[in-house]
């Protein structure tokens, strides 16, 4: 198993966690990069990896910064499952729109206004775009572990940060990995 980090190195946003398992790929989060130009403008660049070749997504939660990039995957020709909780979905099919819907009224400023470099500019995806991105989902319940291939495995152990979200216990052969995610209230049922 082999992990290369795609984003939220250098910051906190963006995380993209690659996992090569013989010809297999996994992405376990896949957000956008937030807060000043330099790392937004990083969500414009070619996903370092062709999304045709990603065999699953697995979220940890549904904040922007490890979700927000699903669409723009889809788009660009990823096919496979997204797995996540129960509650990470039901989270995901308000904020992915959402934030099509405010890309597409940005980009419509921006080309109203003229202050883009860009003529005209256009959103990094649309509602629609998110739409479609949710018809890939799938729901693992937590502590239940789910075989996506071989002896690839994975469950949910909930982690307290929002509403559904989740450590990620990946297990392969004799080599387990916990992605946190984000981590916080350990005492709160969240």
């Amino acid at each position: 198993m082999q992990i290369t980090f795609l984003g939220a190195t250098e910051t906190v946003t963006g995380s993209k966690y690659l996992i090569a398992h013989g010809e297999k790929k996994v992405l376990v989060d896949c957000g956008l990069f937030q807060g000043y130009k330099d790392l937004r403008l990083r969500n414009r660049d070619k996903f370092p990896v062709d999304p045709r070749s990603i065999d699953a997504v697995i979220l940890t939660h549904a904040h922007i910064d490890h979700t927000g990039y699903l669409p723009l995957l889809v788009k660009n020709g990823f096919k496979g499952k997204i797995y996540s909780t129960p509650g990470t979905k039901a989270l995901c099919s308000i904020l992915l729109p959402d934030s099509g819907h405010l890309q597409e009224e940005e980009a419509k400023n921006v080309n109203r206004y003229g202050y883009s470099k860009h003529h005209p500019a256009f959103p990094l995806y649309t509602e629609e775009d998110a739409r479609v991105a949710l018809t890939l989902f799938e729901v693992v319940d937590f502590d239940t572990p789910y075989s996506l291939f071989d002896d690839f495995i994975f469950h949910f152990i909930r982690s307290g940060h929002i509403i559904g979200s989740a450590f990620v216990k990946i297990k392969q052969g004799d080599t387990t990995i916990l992605f946190t995610g984000d981590i916080g209230r350990p005492h709160d049922p969240v």
